[in-house]
């Protein structure tokens, strides 16, 4: 069978870590489940090696840093990621695991079902909900639970995701990265617990919120260039004309332009504009071109199947 490996990104996790690990140990018996510790001040290091789990660390802080550290040191043929808070249904992982491979998927994200009232706080369900809404905006579609940190990833996935992000926003990113290129994804709900007794959650309601909605403003920058400096150069066209307007109908009165300084702020304006576009033009043929990159990178690494393509 295809070799798979179970990652857990962990931080202060000593009270939920080796539920987490004896429940992806009991649902995937043949995988090798890591957990990467990022600086944990307590016993998480040693529960989980007392749990059978291989036990490795990345020192930058941030949930994105330690994603970047896992995919770049793991090998095998499908990577199940999940967070080490006992939250995410380990009994869900050979569901999600054989959707990917049966349809030859590239990501199965575990979108979630809260099992308890206090799972999922109500403030992180609303921005979810709006961020998913933006995000389908912005990019044509989207998942029902972009902010889901349950997913099965292929190999040529994880070996070819850049994985640039560094705190909770990794997730959007993640998603992003996979409607960009415009890959072979699915859904699965998947149960949501509340966190076990003495486990705190790490997230800012806030804080995390406004990093995920700038990192999609972000990312939209980069991806949808012109549309993006077309809409700034169409407001300062749009000041233009205002501004304009008035100067017009005095001269056309008149014959006279007595206010200046409002036509070089209008003249300004204008300018403004067009480069404005002429950038969006510009990086739109940049950023055609990164694609193609990542496409063939991409490319480079076999689809999944249920033959292993990694040599142990």
């Amino acid at each position: 069978m295809p070799t798979i490996a179970v990652l857990l990104p962990c931080y202060n996790e000593e009270a939920a870590i080796a539920q987490t690990v004896a429940g992806f140990r009991a649902a995937l018996p043949d995988a090798t489940i890591y957990v990467y510790d990022n600086n944990s001040a307590d016993r998480t290091v040693q529960v989980a090696r007392e749990a059978g789990a291989v036990v490795r660390a990345e020192r930058v802080q941030g949930k994105g840093a330690v994603v970047r550290r896992m995919f770049a040191d793991v090998d095998a043929d499908v990577y199940v990621m999940a967070d080490g808070d006992a939250t995410y249904d380990a009994a869900s992982a050979p569901a999600l695991v054989a959707r990917l491979l049966d349809e030859q998927l590239d990501m199965v994200v575990g979108s979630r079902v809260h099992e308890a009232a206090d799972a999922y706080r109500r403030g992180h369900r609303f921005g979810n909900a709006v961020l998913t809404g933006m995000l389908a905006r912005l990019f044509g579609r989207s998942f029902t639970d972009i902010l889901s940190g349950y997913r099965v990833f292929s190999r040529r996935f994880v070996k070819s995701y850049p994985a640039l992000s560094t705190g909770f926003e990794i997730e959007t990113d993640i998603s992003v990265h996979a409607l960009e290129l415009r890959m072979p994804v699915a859904e699965v709900e998947t149960p949501y617990f509340a966190r076990p007794e003495g486990s705190a959650s790490k997230l800012s309601t806030y804080g995390d919120g406004w990093r995920i909605l700038r990192t999609i403003l972000t990312l939209y920058r980069i991806e949808r260039p012109l549309l993006f400096f077309a809409i700034i150069g169409a407001v300062f066209a749009l000041l233009a004309v205002g501004l304009s307007i008035p100067l017009a109908l005095t001269y056309a009165h008149t014959g006279l332009v007595p206010r200046f300084p409002t036509a070089i702020a209008a003249t300004g304006l204008v300018i403004l504009a067009a480069l404005s576009v002429f950038a969006g033009l510009i990086l739109d043929t940049v950023v055609r071109g990164r694609r193609e990159v990542r496409r063939l990178a991409y490319l480079a690494h076999q689809a999944p199947s249920k033959e292993p393509s990694y040599d142990a």
